[in-house]
């Protein structure tokens, strides 16, 4: 009998058993090849021999000590590493165990630095419709899926929402995408106005938008106007990029190629690339000045923050992405990847758009190319691509809603940074193959 509480109820998912480079293996003997990284997490794949042995060698010297009592040389040595890398723009670095709780820890830091500094009445934040910070409940709250917020809106602080940059579908016609950004980007200073002098405390926005809205980047501009907002009105600038980040995209960070540098950023999958469970807050000195100089205590904490093996795994995690020049190959097989799916797919009716940084991709699926007409929610396409590719041995991540949280279907692919040209051939065969059957079953 499983007792495992699975993620849904009524379904029994293969038992993983074995990782090998970008392969999973499982109980019955099936190989699949991890198109999606799991969630965006899997960097280095499976079994990276450098990563392994900091684990053993962390595991002999200390396992655990309470953060309140002690700090430790994995964390004092990655939070060093992870500030050089950021180019000096931050302070400092809070660890937490992944991405929700570094969500929860950059809003009550917000919140926080402002009750520090003089300006209680700051108490309202903005996100975005259709993104996604987590699932604690300020994480939900300053996310915008409607589906995963609503049998929990009763518990939630209200947030203000503005529109994604979703330039495939709200760009209007005849609009540049510079005039688009422009004008989406507005809404926040809108919003701020709205919402009084003094009142917000935060921006909160996904850099590329991952699990919801599939790879979706923002358009050219787009974030230094919103950073500009941001400053005029003594508003921070919190950017996710737990999906996104730590190489995802091609950068180390994905605002590089925005131009713009945020108050905070929040990493976490890529960080530790799934060997131990690990987020982080970057910070800026602004704030961290605040809070040293002021109460001197951040109130806000976890058992395991900054856990010494999680900082081990993550640091030579970062130090191998570094090292065997991964970021490079991000860059290489990601224009592959979006080249081959291109060449495959461009002409495809129920394909609407690829789009996506690096090995960070998102195929949105339409019934209509031409109108770009959703499928009906009901047929749940998602999950047909899901069994369909996996059935192939193919792992990737579908999602629905992508629209407004229930209409849309979309399929987002990240596979590891090691991937060569034969991993993404493939990846395309395998993928087309599973669009291929899961289209006709909605057909029949």
């Amino acid at each position: 009998m499983n007792h495992v509480f699975h993620r849904n109820a009524g379904a029994e998912p293969p038992v993983a058993v074995a990782g090998e480079g970008p392969y999973l293996m499982d109980s019955a003997g099936r190989r699949y090849l991890d198109a999606s990284g799991g969630a965006a997490v899997s960097c280095l794949g499976h079994g990276h021999p450098a990563v392994i042995e900091a684990l053993k060698q962390q595991a002999d010297r200390l396992a655990y000590a309470h953060t309140a009592f002690f700090s430790s040389e994995p964390a004092e040595q990655l939070a060093d590493w992870l500030v050089d890398a950021a180019g000096g723009n931050f302070e400092r670095v809070y660890f937490v165990s992944g991405g929700s709780e570094g969500i929860e820890a950059a809003l009550k830091l917000a919140r926080q630095y402002f009750v520090e500094t003089g300006q209680p009445s700051r108490a309202h934040f903005v996100g975005r419709r259709q993104s996604y910070h987590g699932n604690t409940l300020g994480a939900l709250a300053v996310g915008g899926n409607a589906w995963r917020r609503a049998q929990f809106a009763p518990l939630l602080i209200d947030v203000a929402h503005i529109a994604p940059c979703y330039a495939y579908r709200d760009r209007k016609e005849g609009e540049s995408e510079e005039e688009y950004g422009q004008r989406v980007a507005g809404e926040l200073e809108e919003t701020i106005e709205r919402l009084g002098p003094g009142k917000v405390i935060a921006f909160v926005a996904e850099t590329v938008v991952g699990a919801t809205l599939g790879a979706a980047p923002a358009v050219r501009g787009y974030f230094r106007r919103i950073r500009e907002v941001c400053d005029r009105h003594g508003v921070l600038l919190i950017l996710d990029e737990v999906m996104c980040g730590m190489g995802r995209t091609g950068t180390l960070f994905a605002y590089e190629e925005e131009g713009v540098v945020p108050d905070m950023v929040v990493i976490a999958k890529g960080l530790g690339g799934g060997y131990q469970p690990i987020g982080a807050v970057l910070v800026s000195r602004q704030i961290f000045d605040a809070i040293r100089g002021g109460s001197g205590f951040f109130q806000h904490g976890h058992t395991y923050l900054g856990h010494p093996i999680a900082c081990a795994a993550a640091l030579a995690v970062q130090r191998t992405v570094r090292e065997e020049n991964l970021l490079a190959n991000v860059r290489l097989q990601g224009a592959a990847l979006r080249a081959a799916l291109e060449a495959c797919l461009r002409n495809h009716p129920n394909v609407g758009d690829i789009r996506g940084r690096g090995l960070f991709l998102g195929v949105e699926l339409v019934a209509d190319h031409g109108t770009k007409a959703t499928f009906d929610p009901a047929l749940k396409l998602h999950l047909a691509v899901k069994r369909e590719a996996m059935a192939r041995g193919l792992i990737c991540y579908p999602m629905g809603g992508t629209i407004d949280g229930r209409r849309g279907d979309h399929v987002l692919l990240a596979p590891p940074f090691i991937i060569n040209a034969k991993h993404v051939t493939e990846i395309v065969d395998k993928f087309s193959a599973a669009l291929g059957a899961a289209f006709a079953g909605v057909r029949t």
